[in-house]
C-alpha cells in the first residue's frame, strides 16, 4: 500500500534517486538538494510516496516570489514531481499533489504555480495562469504554466511575473 508523508532527515538519498530514475538525469535531484538547503525550502511541503518502506515518489513545493511594479507576494511552486518508472500510471502523483495541496492549503502561502502537462494538472484546480494575470519567467507555452489558489480570490486584482529561486538557475 502507498503512503504520502513528508521528507525526514534520511530521505535525501533515496529522494536523489527517485529523481535520476524518472528523468534520467540528476539536474532535479540537484534541485532538490539546492533548495532544501536555502530559505526557499517549506518544512513539510516536501513530500514522499512510500511502498513497503520503499521511496517510489517525490514531490517538492517550494517557495517563490509574485512580483510586480509594486508589490511582491509569496507564493509556492511545483517543481519537481517525480515517481519511478514502475510505478508510474499507478495515480501516485495524483496521491502526492493532493497531499501537497492540502497541506500547503494550511499554509500561509496563497497560491501554487506548476510548469506541466495542461492535461493533468487542472484536475486538481489548476488554470492557466496568464488568466489570473500571472506571468511566466521563462518562455513556454502559455497554456502549460498554471496556477492553484489556495485561498478563494487570492490573486484577484493580483498580476505580476513569477520569480524562481535563485536554485533553479543553478542546475
Amino acid at each position: 500500500m502507498i503512503t504520502v508523508r513528508p521528507e525526514l532527515p534520511g530521505d535525501e538519498d533515496a529522494i536523489r534517486q527517485v529523481n535520476l530514475l524518472a528523468f534520467g538525469r540528476d539536474v532535479e535531484g540537484k534541485l532538490v538538494d539546492l533548495i532544501r538547503g536555502s530559505r526557499f525550502f517549506v518544512p513539510g511541503l516536501s513530500m514522499v510516496a512510500v511502498d513497503d518502506g520503499n521511496i517510489v515518489g517525490h514531490i517538492l513545493l517550494s517557495a517563490a516570489m509574485l512580483i510586480n511594479s509594486n508589490d511582491a507576494m509569496p507564493i509556492l511552486t511545483l517543481a519537481p514531481m517525480s515517481v519511478i518508472p514502475e510505478y508510474q500510471g499507478r495515480g501516485i502523483g495524483t496521491r502526492m499533489i493532493e497531499c501537497a495541496v492540502k497541506r500547503a492549503e494550511n499554509s500561509q502561502f496563497p497560491a501554487i504555480v506548476v510548469l506541466g502537462h495542461s492535461e493533468y494538472y487542472p484536475r486538481f484546480g489548476f488554470v492557466k495562469a496568464s488568466d489570473k494575470g500571472i506571468l511566466s519567467p521563462f518562455s513556454v507555452p502559455d497554456e502549460v504554466y498554471m496556477v492553484l489558489e489556495l485561498m478563494p480570490n487570492a490573486l484577484d486584482n493580483i498580476t505580476g511575473t513569477v520569480r524562481y529561486p535563485p536554485c533553479f538557475a543553478d542546475v
